[in-house]
């Protein structure tokens, strides 16, 4: 973690240029998007503490239509490695091996980034309960996430930077987030 890398962090307000992505399943992504967009940044592509949190957004998937809002899932591995893990998710996924997305929006790394209890909770409920595989994918274990909401003309509406692997929005917070930015 730099200050240099701290300085880029998004805030509310800030607005994004637009640009497109390339997705794993989903063909290419244009952002904005003219809607409402959750762009969630996780870490490895077999992390379970990640698997774990998407397939709760494949779960709610219909509530999140209700919100009118539509969710982007980024990894730090490429598309190869994540397609045996995130290719069946009803919304995009973006392999970003570079992490050419993570430096754009300001996402960070922490060597402590597994060391809270959330995570080891959430680490064995996801090896349990997602495909997963703590040991696959490119760009280490010390990922954290983040989490923005965009406007439909680009602009942050909102952002987290986590702490942890497992510090992120959950699907409610974005539902409601979502519903108050309407």
């Amino acid at each position: 973690m730099t200050d240099d890398v701290r300085s880029h962090r998004l805030r509310p307000g800030d607005r994004l240029a637009s640009f497109t992505l390339e997705t794993l399943s989903h063909g290419p992504l244009q952002v904005p998007s003219g809607g409402l967009l959750h762009l969630q940044f996780r870490r490895f592509a077999g992390c379970p503490v990640c698997s774990l949190h998407l397939r709760s957004f494949a779960r709610g998937r219909d509530e999140l239509a209700a919100a009118a809002v539509q969710t982007v899932a980024f990894f730090h591995s490429s598309a190869e490695t994540m397609r045996p893990y995130h290719a069946d998710l009803p919304f995009p996924v973006v392999p970003d091996p570079e992490r050419r997305w993570y430096g754009r929006f300001g996402v960070e790394r922490s060597a402590l980034a597994g060391a809270h209890p959330k995570v080891v909770w959430s680490a064995i409920r996801g090896m349990v309960g997602a495909p997963s595989n703590p040991f696959d994918g490119e760009g280490g274990k010390d990922g954290l996430p983040a989490d923005f909401l965009v406007g439909p003309d680009g602009a942050i509406l909102d952002v987290r930077y986590g702490a942890h692997a497992a510090d992120h929005w959950e699907l409610e917070q974005v539902i409601a987030l979502a519903r108050a930015n309407r």
